[in-house]
């Protein structure tokens, strides 16, 4: 049975942290990934109640992105944070989440959460090019609640 904390082994873990980082090294954006097992709401409702909870509505610009996912229930959802979706197209997420989703159904999970976090950075690299000044605000690691 799959668990939210081993789902990924550490050299995943790893290569999921290394992709966030290279997705943020030219934007000011921040993107941060959490799993858990079980989500027995929408999956995309229960994203904006972690984002909340991570504190990722607390970047300067608003522009947080997290990839949500309940390995034990199969549901994962993007959720941008104001800032991010006032600018980029509507179906923004969905097209990344379809992409993913392909890979997730290979079995490809890391490659899937890899190859999403990059595509989410080269649009935030866009709309929130890295400034001078800019801070990483908020961790990379992988973040995991057992529920």
């Amino acid at each position: 049975m799959a668990d939210a904390k081993t789902f990924f082994d550490l050299d995943q873990q790893k290569r999921i942290e290394t992709a966030i980082a290279e997705a943020e090294k030219n934007t000011s954006g921040e993107i941060r990934v959490h799993i858990e097992n079980n989500c027995t709401v929408d999956a995309v409702e229960r994203a904006v109640k972690v984002f909340e909870q991570i504190k990722m509505h607390e970047t300067k610009e608003r522009n947080g992105v997290l990839v949500y996912l309940a390995v034990v229930d199969h549901k994962f959802a993007i959720v941008g944070d104001k800032g991010i979706n006032d600018v980029v197209p509507n179906d923004f997420w969905d097209n990344i989440k379809t992409h993913m989703q392909s890979c997730f159904k290979e079995k490809e999970f890391t490659k899937g959460l890899c190859e999403g976090i990059i595509m989410a950075g080269n649009e935030l690299k866009k709309h929130f090019p890295l400034q001078h000044d800019d801070k990483d605000e908020l961790s990379n690691d992988v973040t995991f609640n057992h529920n």
